[in-house]
């Protein structure tokens, strides 16, 4: 990992910080392989359930070293991801099979607004404030927001902030359910983790197949969700999970899971 990035697992939840706070969080590709990495570790590793992803500093990111990402950008291939390695815009490869939770404030412009995109529960300080700049450097979008913003904000209220590079704030992303949470400045990070630790509570295959059925409906549409509901669930009700949360039920307790 680069002095940037940093992973420490709290229980089940993998945290991913971003620390360059004295560049506001500028994201270098060598910063973002390393989250690629920390997303690879969180699909593969058993024992977390969970990442917690969130930033430094008054800023969660001002946007990219675009001198860096220049020539990536122009090179007609995408992001390039390593072996091991989950793309955290969720464009090249399979994509991260456990939630992530996210945590942003001050400016999150850019690639943080196309990872946000990318997870499943955000939570904003009230100062946030979103941006995606692109057209405004010559360039476009190309890390996921012209998929996903569309689909997440609606169409006119994204082409209103895509085609123009202007700033949407915490206000507007609550009430069009791009994050779920607004919160004090300060006090983004504490309530993201309370969402991860709810989440690292529950059952991990039961969490695992709700990602992956809502994804199969939102990508590939009801239908074709509903053709895999039983048979994905089998294997979940001969889980050990399974029988606990029946167990627990019956004797009015918190269940206890073990990913089994």
């Amino acid at each position: 990992m680069s002095s940037f990035i940093e992973t420490t697992q709290n229980g089940h939840i993998l945290e991913i910080r971003v620390n360059r706070p004295e560049k506001h969080n500028a994201l270098s590709p060598e910063m973002y392989r390393d989250i690629a990495k920390a997303y690879g570790e969180l699909s593969r590793n058993p024992d977390l359930r969970v990442a917690l992803l969130h930033a430094e500093g008054k800023h969660f990111t001002s946007g990219v070293e675009l001198d860096k990402w220049a020539p990536i950008f122009g090179n007609g291939q995408g992001f390039e991801i390593g072996e091991g390695e989950v793309d955290p815009f969720g464009l090249s490869g399979p994509r991260h099979s456990k939630p992530v939770v996210m945590a942003v404030q001050g400016n999150c412009f850019t690639w943080g607004v196309e990872m946000m995109l990318n997870t499943e529960v955000r939570v904003a300080a009230e100062d946030t404030r979103f941006a995606m700049l692109e057209v405004k450097r010559g360039i476009f979008p190309c890390g996921g927001a012209t998929l996903r913003l569309p689909q997440q904000m609606g169409w006119a209220n994204a082409q209103r902030y895509l085609l123009t590079g202007d700033y949407w704030y915490a206000a507007e992303s609550h009430r069009l359910g791009l994050v779920q949470e607004v919160v004090p400045a300060g006090q983004q990070l504490a309530k993201a983790r309370e969402i991860a630790e709810q989440i690292a509570k529950a059952a991990p295959l039961g969490v695992q197949n709700v990602l992956k059925s809502t994804r199969t409906a939102w990508n590939e549409g009801e239908a074709e969700a509903a053709k895999n509901l039983f048979k994905d669930l089998l294997p979940v009700m001969q889980s050990e999970d399974a029988a606990e949360g029946i167990r627990s039920f019956i004797e009015r307790r918190d269940a206890v899971f073990k990913g089994r």
